[in-house]
C-alpha cells in the first residue's frame, strides 16, 4: 500500500457503477481510473445512503455502527423518523474522530503538525449523512427551519456562519433541487461550488462531498434511460472541474481524488405495499383520526419500515413466527431474515426490525397501508421525508391533476439496497482512485469498508 498524498478529495457520485466506465460519458472519472485504480464496489447491507455512507467513513458494519436504514425506529416512544441528521447516531468513530484535532492538547497538535510535514490535519464534510455536529473541522448539512407554515431552507455549518458565507457567495441552498418533484442537477453544482471555495478558502486535507443529483434520474427513469446519461454525464463535468480547481491552486501533484458510488441500481415495475399486506393479514392497526388513517404503532403486532428494497419489520414478542409466515407467503418478497440472517449480513443491531425483508429484484416496498386512496394522511401528497414511516421516492414525481404528490407507486423505475450478488453482478457500485492503494481484492472487487483506507498515511490519515 502507498503512502496516500496531503491532500484527499471525496466525491460520492450516486448511481455510478464500474460498468459505466468505457461508455463514452466519464471522461475525466476514467482519467483517474487509468492513473490509479478501480474496481466494483461492494456495499454493506442494506445498501442505502445513511448505512453505506457510515460504513466508508468508519470502516464498520451496520452491526457496529448501528446505522441500519436510512429511518430509525425508537421502539420506547413508538416513533420512525427518518433522515435525521446528528453525528452522534453512528455509535462508532468516524475519520474526523479518529484524526481531528478539535479536542487535542496544544503538545498534541504540534506532534500531529509534525508527522503531517508542518501543517496540522483539517477535515470538510458537504452534505453526508449524519454529520451534524460532527468532529469535523468544516461542515455543511441541511437543515431546513420549519416556522409555522413556512419553512426556511438553512443549512447547519461548522464553522458558525460558513453557510452563510457561501449563500453570500453562491446564493441559497434550494432544497427543492436537492429532493423532490423539482430535484435537479443544481443541488450538485452548488455543493460543487462550495467545495470548490472550501478547498480554496480552507484548504482542507481531506473533504467529503455528496453528488446526488444523478440518484433522482434513477429512480424516476431507471438506468437505461436518456436522463440518467445525462446526469452522469453532468457528474464527470462537476469531476472534472474540481480536478481543474486543484490545479489552479498548484496543489494537483499532492492531491489524491477517490471517486465513489454507495450503491448500483436495479430497475423495478411494482411495489410491494408490505404494510398494507400486514394490514390484511390482521397484525397491522390503524387509528382514523378526521377521516384519515394513521398507521398506529402502538398496538400494532407488526409493521414495516421500508426502505427501497429492504424493510425493517418490527414485530411484538410472540408475533414473529406468524409475520413470517406472512412475508414468506407475500408475491415479491425474496427473502426474510431472522436473527441468524441479519447476523450473516452484518445487520444484527438493536435498531434492526425483529424481520428483515428484501424485495425481488425487480420490485421494491411502499410504506402505503391503506385501501382508499381518500383515507391516506395529508402527508402522504406532500414531500414530507419525516413523518413518512418509510422511504417515498413518488416524492420525485407531481400529479398536475391534484397539484400533489401522486399516490402511484408504479411510476418509480429504479430501487436498490438488495445485498450484492457476486454471480450475477447486481448491486455493486464504482470505487476509483488516482492513487495506487490496492483495495480491489481478486476479481476486482473492493469493499466499501475498506475504502478509509486510502487515508491511513495522508495528512487527513487515520
Amino acid at each position: 500500500m502507498v503512502a496516500a498524498p496531503k491532500y484527499s478529495i471525496v466525491l460520492d457520485v450516486v448511481g455510478l457503477e464500474h460498468e459505466h466506465l468505457g461508455s463514452g460519458l466519464l471522461p475525466n472519472i476514467e482519467k483517474i481510473a487509468e492513473t490509479g485504480e478501480s474496481a466494483r464496489l461492494e456495499p454493506v447491507f442494506p445498501a442505502v445512503t445513511c448505512t453505506v455512507q457510515a460504513s466508508i467513513l468508519s470502516g464498520k458494519y451496520p452491526s457496529e455502527h448501528g446505522i441500519v436504514a436510512n429511518g430509525l425506529y425508537d421502539r420506547s416512544t413508538y416513533t420512525v423518523s427518518f433522515w435525521e441528521q446528528p453525528s452522534s447516531l453512528v455509535r462508532t468513530e468516524r475519520i474526523w474522530d479518529k484524526n481531528n484535532n478539535n479536542n487535542n492538547t496544544r503538545q498534541q497538535q504540534q506532534q500531529q503538525q509534525q508527522q503531517n510535514g508542518g501543517s496540522s490535519s483539517k477535515s470538510a464534510v458537504l452534505f453526508w449523512q449524519n454529520t451534524m455536529y460532527a468532529n469535523s473541522d468544516i461542515v455543511v448539512t441541511p437543515r431546513p427551519i420549519h416556522l409555522d407554515e413556512r419553512m426556511v431552507m438553512w443549512c447547519y455549518s461548522k464553522p458558525v456562519g460558513y453557510y452563510e458565507e457561501l449563500k453570500e457567495k453562491f446564493g441559497e441552498f434550494d432544497l427543492a433541487s436537492y429532493w423532490g418533484p423539482l430535484a435537479s442537477p443544481k443541488s450538485s453544482e452548488w455543493i460543487a461550488n462550495a467545495a470548490e471555495y472550501t478547498l480554496e478558502k480552507q484548504r482542507p486535507n481531506y473533504l467529503f462531498a455528496y453528488i446526488p443529483h444523478t440518484d433522482y434520474s434513477l429512480q424516476r427513469a431507471g438506468k437505461a434511460s436518456a436522463q440518467a446519461r445525462d446526469d452522469l454525464k453532468k457528474a464527470d463535468e462537476i469531476v472534472g472541474r474540481l480536478v481543474e480547481k486543484t490545479s489552479e491552486l498548484g496543489i494537483m501533484d499532492e492531491t489524491q481524488f477517490v471517486i465513489m458510488s454507495e450503491y448500483g441500481f436495479n430497475d423495478v415495475s411494482v411495489a410491494i405495499p408490505l404494510n398494507l399486506v400486514l394490514r390484511d393479514a390482521g397484525l397491522l392497526e390503524v387509528r382514523t383520526i378526521h377521516g384519515k388513517e394513521y398507521l398506529d404503532y402502538e398496538f400494532s403486532k407488526a409493521f414495516a419500515m421500508v426502505d427501497h428494497q429492504v424493510a425493517h419489520v418490527f414485530a411484538k414478542s410472540g408475533f414473529e413466527r406468524e409475520a413470517r409466515k406472512v412475508l414468506e407467503a407475500t408475491a415479491g418478497v425474496d427473502k426474510v431474515l431472522d436473527a441468524e440472517g441479519k447476523k450473516r449480513l452484518g445487520i444484527d443491531h438493536e435498531r434492526s426490525g425483529e424481520l428483515v425483508a428484501i424485495a425481488d429484484r425487480d420490485k421494491w416496498f411502499s410504506y402505503y397501508w391503506w385501501h382508499d386512496e381518500s383515507m391516506a394522511p395529508s402527508f402522504a401528497r406532500k414531500v414530507d421525508i419525516h413523518r413518512k414511516p418509510g422511504y417515498d421516492p413518488v416524492e420525485l414525481f407531481f400529479d398536475p391533476r391534484t397539484r400533489s404528490i401522486p399516490l402511484d407507486a408504479s411510476l418509480v423505475r429504479g430501487s436498490h439496497g438488495r445485498p450484492p450478488d457476486i454471480e450475477t453482478g447486481e448491486g455493486y457500485a464504482f470505487y476509483a482512485s488516482s492513487k495506487k492503494h490496492g483495495i480491489a481484492k481478486p476479481g476486482g472487487v473492493a469493499k466499501c469498508v475498506d475504502v478509509i483506507k486510502c487515508f491511513a498515511s495522508s495528512g487527513a490519515g487515520v
